[in-house]
């Protein structure tokens, strides 16, 4: 097992990641608190794909006591969104939805310049504006949305980023991320950025405001170095709520926007969509009497996870799936049929609503 920020690999236990990161896994009474405020809970905090957390309760507590507080999520641009991405964002707006939180959400177009060898700045500022649409389809509130680009907005986020990397050494950095005394300067301050928005909004307004992060768990070590930093500047430690990773169509490994034989892009076609899934890695058993006699895997088959995890979010259609299909009622033909007209009804309404997207932009861009 692999996971870092730029790299997960192999099967991941997540109960080994919270261990070793030193998180909290969500349980029953935090998800009470939360639905005292928001009267539901979503189907990605039911399902566990939402697993873990740090800080939840503190910044409940503070909300209870009347701080409101702002999101921080974003997205390092290289190439197309693809369903996997969608997970924190979707999940972040109905938190906004719910607790009319401001939305800061970050496209650090820096980093993966800095990390990858075959991307330019000209092509991560492209991804950028690509992966804005994607963001806006989802239906953030423009008035309570704010888009911060690292080479656009580098003015107002330097002088905190500076801050933060005057108490973060070159060891912690080697030792978190694996770099070496090869890797370029450039990665190795990277993290001070990725850091700055959980506390910009408190600097800009001269307040300490609580920060809630829902991301991937990949993400978290950004964090994990930066916030014993934070109470040293006079700021919050921010919340963060981690997600699970969405599979990838083979067997193994999650969803990567460079392999495209692993991704389903928010911007494929019906026909694309529809071989990747029927290519898919199946639970079905080897022929149909066996599958008949045994029942399929629907926790291993990966258009099952797609349904689970994005697609169908109603729970009693979600469990007759599930039932019919490890009773071997259903067969693996008839799932990739349900996850395929699911998946690309889903498609449809979030191309159409991307395309409208593009007369949005400037109104989300954040004016300094």
């Amino acid at each position: 097992m692999v996971v870092t920020p730029w790299e997960v690999k192999g099967d991941v236990d997540y109960d080994r990641l919270v261990k070793e990161f030193g998180t909290e896994k969500i349980d029953s009474a935090l998800l009470k608190r939360i639905e005292k405020h928001t009267g539901e809970i979503h189907f990605m905090l039911r399902r566990n794909i939402f697993f873990s957390h740090r800080d939840m309760n503190w910044l409940l507590n503070e909300y209870e006591k009347g701080s409101k507080f702002f999101l921080y999520t974003g997205r390092a641009p290289s190439g197309p969104v693809h369903l996997g991405h969608l997970i924190p964002w979707v999940f972040a707006k109905w938190i906004q939805d719910k607790f009319g939180a401001e939305m800061w959400f970050q496209f650090p177009d820096e980093e993966k310049f800095l990390l990858k060898d075959n991307l330019s700045l000209e092509d991560t500022a492209k991804y950028t504006r690509e992966n804005m649409l994607d963001v806006i389809a989802l239906g953030f509130d423009p008035k309570k949305t704010h888009f911060l680009i690292d080479t656009k907005h580098a003015g107002i986020m330097y002088k905190e980023a500076v801050r933060i990397a005057k108490h973060i050494t070159f060891s912690t950095i080697k030792a978190s991320f694996g770099f070496t005394d090869s890797t370029n300067i450039g990665a190795i301050f990277y993290t001070a950025m990725q850091a700055t928005p959980a506390i910009l909004p408190s600097a800009m307004k001269k307040k300490n405001i609580p920060c809630l992060i829902p991301l991937g768990i990949d993400q978290d070590v950004h964090f994990r170095v930066a916030r014993d930093v934070y109470p040293k500047l006079g700021y919050y430690k921010p919340a963060i709520l981690h997600s699970k990773f969405m599979a990838g169509l083979k067997e193994g490994g999650k969803m990567s926007a460079s392999d495209p034989m692993s991704a389903i892009y928010t911007t494929d076609t019906p026909a694309e969509a529809k071989k990747k899934i029927n290519n898919a890695f199946s639970g079905g058993r080897d022929t149909v009497e066996e599958h008949r006699k045994l029942g399929g895997n629907p926790d291993i088959d990966v258009p099952f996870q797609y349904l689970r995890m994005l697609l169908e979010p109603d729970d009693k259609k979600l469990k007759k799936i599930y039932d019919d299909y490890k009773s071997g009622k259903m067969l693996s033909g008839e799932m990739k049929q349900i996850c395929i007209e699911k998946l690309n009804t889903f498609l449809a309404a979030h191309q159409k609503k991307r395309e409208e997207a593009k007369k949005l932009l400037d109104r989300f861009i954040f004016k300094e």
